[in-house]
């Protein structure tokens, strides 16, 4: 039987972080390319530090000409991004930044393997194990440290860019410790915050007195008591942030990107993968394909691990664990998401309709527990196969 009290804590970063800043160059190169060629090939990784941002990796559109043709935006794309987030730095701005583009044509050797050819369909990107992961505990059928350390820093960035706190930087990080009581998260035990700030003379007590109203607003009621404890700023000043301050590169926060330790990763990082890669897409499927369990009604919990060979278009395996919370057996699930979807790489990528521009804006802040948008944005987040899954039951 799992613990029913107990504290658990998870972390979140922002835009700036420098982690961040090159998942979402990473991500709107992928844009870029997907605007172009909805078929197009990318593996995008992205390096930054002090005035220095490189750029790597494997590209493909169907005409050599176009993709050559198509190099020279990169470098004004990674700038777009930087000014965007907030840079205008002495040692890390979007104007004086050195950008270096080392991508080249994706491996031959890759793109037998997954293309579709004669009778054969098209393969996954690479070998690899999927979890998605879904909870009754947020409205979002999210963990509530990780739902809550996002919004946290969500609503910070928000009053950084309209102007409402010109004090803060585009750098933080948050962390949340959340107390459960008989299962369900019922207070924070103690709150990490620390943001960039750009007048040298504040103070961590100034920087709390900036952020608290904007954290007492995110957390539901009563999450906040004098027994919470409070950490912010904890080293004092944090004007240095960003790439000049730390080193950032593509895909090092996939924990921040997904359930915050609450569920299992299965390693490979998202930004800057097109969706043939199932790292990322059958990611997405297997969160879908979770979140409509629990939205159907069949468990309070549930994980979905999909498995993977590269160049081989039918999952090896389907896996379902609800936790004790399920009202069907673990196996019937298995047996339903199998039928109500075709989770062959191109079957996620059309169910969902990946094959567009929607990634740059999951660089930040989570890949899940957001609203499905109008373009196709976060369609992993629908809930719309939950009548499927009861049938298929």
């Amino acid at each position: 039987m799992s613990r029913q009290n107990y504290t658990f804590t998870s972390e979140s970063v922002s835009e700036g972080h420098p982690d961040k800043v090159c998942d979402r160059i990473s991500d709107a190169v992928l844009d870029a390319f997907l605007s172009e060629e909805p078929e197009a090939r990318v593996a995008c990784e992205t390096f930054a530090t002090t005035d220095r941002v490189v750029i790597g990796g494997e590209v493909g559109l169907s005409d050599q000409e176009r993709l050559h043709d198509f190099m020279g935006r990169i470098e004004e794309i990674a700038r777009a991004c930087i000014k965007d987030i907030g840079y205008e730095q002495d040692k890390f701005h979007h104007e004086t930044v050195e950008v270096t583009n080392l991508l080249h044509e994706q491996s031959a050797h890759i793109a037998q393997g997954v293309d579709a050819s004669g009778d054969k369909d098209e393969g996954a990107g690479d070998q690899g194990i999927m979890f998605g992961y879904a909870t009754t505990e947020t409205p979002a059928l999210m963990p509530a440290p990780i739902q809550y350390a996002h919004a946290i820093l969500r609503r910070l960035a928000e009053v950084r860019k309209s102007g409402a706190e010109p004090a803060l930087g585009p750098d933080a990080k948050s962390q949340l410790s959340v107390i459960y009581r008989d299962g369900k998260p019922v207070g924070v035990s103690s709150i990490v915050l620390s943001t960039q700030h750009l007048d040298e003379a504040l103070t961590s007590d100034d920087i709390r007195r900036i952020v608290e109203p904007y954290v007492r607003d995110i957390l539901p009621e009563g999450w906040l008591t004098d027994q919470t404890e409070w950490h912010v700023n904890p080293t004092g000043k944090f004007v240095i942030g960003g790439p000049d301050g730390d080193a950032g590169l593509t895909g090092r926060k996939i924990i921040v990107d997904t359930y915050g330790g609450a569920a299992p990763h299965g390693g490979g990082a998202f930004s800057g993968k097109d969706p043939t890669k199932v790292d990322r897409s059958a990611a997405y499927a297997a969160r879908y394909l979770a979140k409509n369990v629990v939205a159907a009604g069949m468990a309070e919990r549930c994980t979905i691990q999909l498995s993977y060979a590269i160049g081989v278009s039918k999952p090896l395996s389907i896996y379902a664990d609800t936790h004790g919370t399920g009202q069907v057996a673990d196996a019937e699930i298995e047996r339903a998401v199998g039928q109500v979807m075709d989770l062959t790489p191109r079957g996620i990528r059309e169910h969902l309709q990946l094959n567009r521009p929607i990634y740059q804006r999951t660089a930040a802040y989570g890949h899940f527990g957001r609203d499905p948008e109008a373009d196709g944005g976060f369609s992993w987040e629908r809930t719309d196969l939950a009548q499927a899954l009861k049938k298929a039951v």
